[in-house]
């Protein structure tokens, strides 16, 4: 056999080992809550760590994005930092049979961020609804500054912008709020602006100050710690959950076991999230 031949074999051989490598592989897709995304990239490295023959995938876009992932079929769990609607296990119903499956993997407590210059330090779920709806407009109105308050949020296809807005807002948003893709530019945004207020996940809230948040005017100010999250004296917190079109199977099973498990939840805990449990 010429040598040419001989090199071409190899060659080929190389190929169908690698093509075969690369099929043996197990992936898992991760898609939607920006709440959720340190977190689930967290999840994913130590697991992937664990178990070198599988490759999970994890990208943000919000719960709503990872939702219509779902029913679209480009991905196979969608995160989301809000119940599904009932319009969306409609739309599971009539695609795939399956009012799909539910798995809560964490607790958030939403924190609201204000600049480390602001003297203003807590607020009523009542004045941070009338601040994010339009009807309170200036920090004097709160014990603060004479300065206009300046307000970011999320965009619409955000779990955390649908759960602040039935929680809090209890209503339509004011029409001059900043809406930024992810917390992390909104942590960004009120770290530089001095007379702002944002909101988010908790584990974000770096170089700005967690408001203390009162359930009303005669509580007693409360910071989202994984003691009040967990004894739901802290008014704005929630569950973060996983969404499957059906129950999972093989290695998409093991990895959300995991999850759950001490192991996985210490993560959680971590990563500056709380325990489901």
């Amino acid at each position: 056999m010429k040598k040419s031949n001989l090199k071409l074999y190899a060659f080929l051989a190389v190929i169908m080992m690698v093509g075969l490598s690369f099929t043996a592989l197990k992936k898992i897709t991760v898609k939607g809550s920006d709440t959720m995304v340190i977190l689930s990239q967290k999840w994913a490295e130590v697991y992937m760590a664990k178990h070198p023959g599988t490759v999970i995938q994890v990208t943000g876009g919000g719960s709503g994005v990872g939702l219509a992932a779902l029913l679209n079929g480009s991905t196979e769990i969608a995160n989301a930092s809000r119940p599904i609607k009932p319009a969306e296990v409609q739309k599971l119903k009539s695609k795939y049979k399956t009012a799909g499956i539910e798995i809560p993997c964490a607790k958030d407590g939403l924190s609201v961020f204000l600049n480390k210059g602001n003297k203003v330090s807590e607020l009523t779920v009542q004045q941070l609804g009338d601040i994010y709806s339009g009807k309170i407009t200036n920090w004097k109105q709160v014990g603060g500054d004479d300065a206009k308050i300046r307000l970011y949020g999320r965009e619409s296809s955000s779990g955390t912008f649908e759960f602040f807005r039935e929680h809090v807002v209890k209503g339509d948003f004011a029409t001059n709020v900043q809406t930024l893709p992810g917390t992390a530019a909104i942590v960004n945004a009120v770290s530089k602006d001095k007379y702002s207020v944002g909101y988010g996940g908790a584990a974000y809230a770096e170089g700005v100050k967690d408001c203390k948040v009162k359930k009303d005017a005669k509580s007693k100010g409360v910071l989202p710690t994984a003691a009040t999250i967990k004894n739901k004296t802290y008014p704005i917190s929630r569950y973060l959950f996983m969404y499957l079109k059906s129950r999972p199977t093989g290695e998409t099973k093991a990895f959300i076991d995991w999850i759950l498990s001490p192991e996985g939840q210490k993560l959680v805990v971590e990563t500056g999230y709380f325990p489901v449990k």
